[in-house]
């Protein structure tokens, strides 16, 4: 991929929820809820504190987060429906 989120800005593909409940109920999409759940692809490099020092990020590329609903701005690169969003907008890193 030839894109690289600049400053304190992540990448994110979104992963997508099963289709069907435990009980075997397929729900369409129209029902399903935007996924919360997503996997960094990029990361930028970084804020700057008033002093200038470079702040780094805490996501790296790989990571599974956890992002509130409308988090992010969404794109499109290289035909794939992508977020662009702060770090500030991540929850927390899925171990």
């Amino acid at each position: 991929m030839n894109f690289k989120p600049l400053h304190d800005r992540v990448l994110v593909r979104r992963i997508e929820q099963e289709s069907k409940t435990s009980g075997g109920i397929i729900i369409p999409d129209t029902a399903k809820e935007k996924p919360i759940e997503g996997e960094v692809l990029a990361v930028g490099e970084g804020s700057r504190d008033e002093n200038g020092k470079l702040i780094q990020l805490t996501v790296k590329k790989g990571d599974k987060v956890i992002f509130g609903k409308w988090s992010g701005t969404e794109v499109k690169i290289n035909d794939q429906d992508l977020l662009i969003m702060k770090e500030s907008d991540i929850f927390g890193i899925v171990q």
